[in-house]
């Protein structure tokens, strides 16, 4: 062990002087191995990150959700022509369904309006989109009040009139949040009750609902600014599964109900849709795996020329050092150190340009995470990636001209 331990510690310093007596010349052959481990770890990271908010983002607006509604998800292609004559979904809809679901915990009608004012005195915002929910929105998503509270039941089913801001309208408006809360503003050329502000959700990776730029009114208040059988409108009905049901089982219901509240007959198709957050999810780990697979081919490329210019470092120092060598098996160095000796120095020089590799994707994350609108992570595993990627080229790189050293004849390597 102490024997492996000195070998390892003579190579690390060969290897670092081969740094300092070569600058050049290692530096070049580095490059490549940090530019392949730059690409592949950059890429990495940037996945890893997205992947890990879109997750987050997708498991806050509910995975166990259903949405029944006109249009499905995803490309329509050639078939919008038929999704367009489907009747939209409405309230009375609404109401059959929580009559009729058993496997549900929870039932919310909703529908938005774009490019709204909203005013408090001679402050105005505009392009205001108004969120229309029912009292169980706050069971089905995510609601992050800063102050205030959510709609009563009472007052989802009444003209109240009164309205709970987003981050950016209040803060647009008032000074504070607590000095929101019991004002009045017009909205839409009503006057409304504040009730609640919201805290900043941000910028939404999926398409969710952009709460910091939005107002929730009452369904029923929402119906005196536009009804929801405009043509204006297309409102949609969420379903949340019961803890015990998977969401197959709730569409299932969901389908069967719905047939039967439209009176489809059985050879008709569905004139619905009901859509799930899985299938987003879906389409997201596909490109997700698609952009990792293009930057490890670059990485991968990157790191072959990388791996060429170590081991020509190598073959450079075997030729360098070959009367040492020659020495060293001439006092009974076997071959099994010698191939050990410059294998670890060629490990070390990977480890070097990977390490330097890893230290400029973190500079750059830094640079650029106060500029995008998502948290970028750096996780344990792909340090370790990126470590053990390094290795296994300097193992590669580095093998061919550690075992031609090893092979070499003590009394040829002494005379030259």
């Amino acid at each position: 062990m102490l024997k492996s331990f000195k070998i390892f510690w003579h190579s690390l310093l060969m290897a670092l002087q081969e740094l300092r007596v070569n600058k050049l010349r290692t530096f070049l052959s580095l490059l490549g191995i940090t530019i392949g481990i730059f690409c592949i770890i950059a890429v990495f990271t940037l996945t890893k990150s997205l992947e890990m908010n879109v997750k987050s983002e997708l498991s806050s607006l509910g995975s166990n959700v259903v949405y029944v509604q006109r249009w499905p998800w995803g490309n329509t292609g050639s078939d919008w022509w038929k999704y367009i004559q489907r009747p939209e979904t409405n309230y009375d809809e609404y109401q059959e369904l929580k009559q009729r679901i058993h496997s549900a915990s929870a039932f919310a009608y909703v529908y938005d309006l774009n490019n709204k004012t909203i005013a408090l005195g001679d402050n105005y915002m505009q392009n205001v989109t108004m969120l229309a929910v029912t009292d169980g929105f706050d069971r089905i998503q995510q609601i992050n009040l800063e102050a205030g509270r959510f709609f009563t039941p009472v007052e989802s089913r009444s003209s109240s009139m009164t309205i709970i801001l987003g981050a950016n309208i209040w803060q647009g408006l008032f000074n504070s949040a607590q000095q929101a809360i019991g004002s009045q503003v017009q909205f839409a050329g009503r006057v409304f009750t504040v009730i609640g502000v919201l805290k900043t959700y941000g910028e939404s990776l999926v398409g969710a609902f952009d709460y910091d730029n939005s107002v929730l009114v009452s369904y029923a208040s929402a119906r005196q600014i536009a009804n929801d059988r405009s043509i204006f409108v297309e409102p949609f009905i969420m379903v949340k599964a019961a803890s015990n049901v998977n969401v197959q089982e709730l569409k299932d219901e969901l389908r069967g109900a719905m047939r039967a509240i439209r009176r489809l007959k059985p050879a008709q198709d569905d004139n619905f849709a009901l859509n799930e957050l899985s299938m987003t999810a879906n389409d997201t780990d596909k490109i997700f795996s698609s952009i990792n697979f293009g930057g490890l081919v670059i990485g991968i490329f990157a790191l072959i020329v990388g791996a060429f210019g170590i081991a020509n470092i190598m073959f450079v120092t075997v030729k360098e050092r070959t009367n040492i060598i020659g020495l060293k098996k001439a006092i009974g160095a076997k071959r099994r150190v010698i191939l050990q000796e410059f294998l670890i120095e060629s490990v070390v020089l990977c480890l070097i340009g990977g390490i330097l590799g890893m230290l400029c994707v973190f500079g750059v994350t830094k640079l650029i995470s106060s500029f995008v609108f998502f948290k970028i992570y750096m996780t344990s595993g792909i340090i370790i990636m990126g470590l053990a990627i390094s290795i296994i080229t300097g193992i590669i790189a580095g093998y061919i001209p550690a075992f031609s050293a090893s092979k070499l004849n003590p009394v040829v390597a002494i005379r030259s």
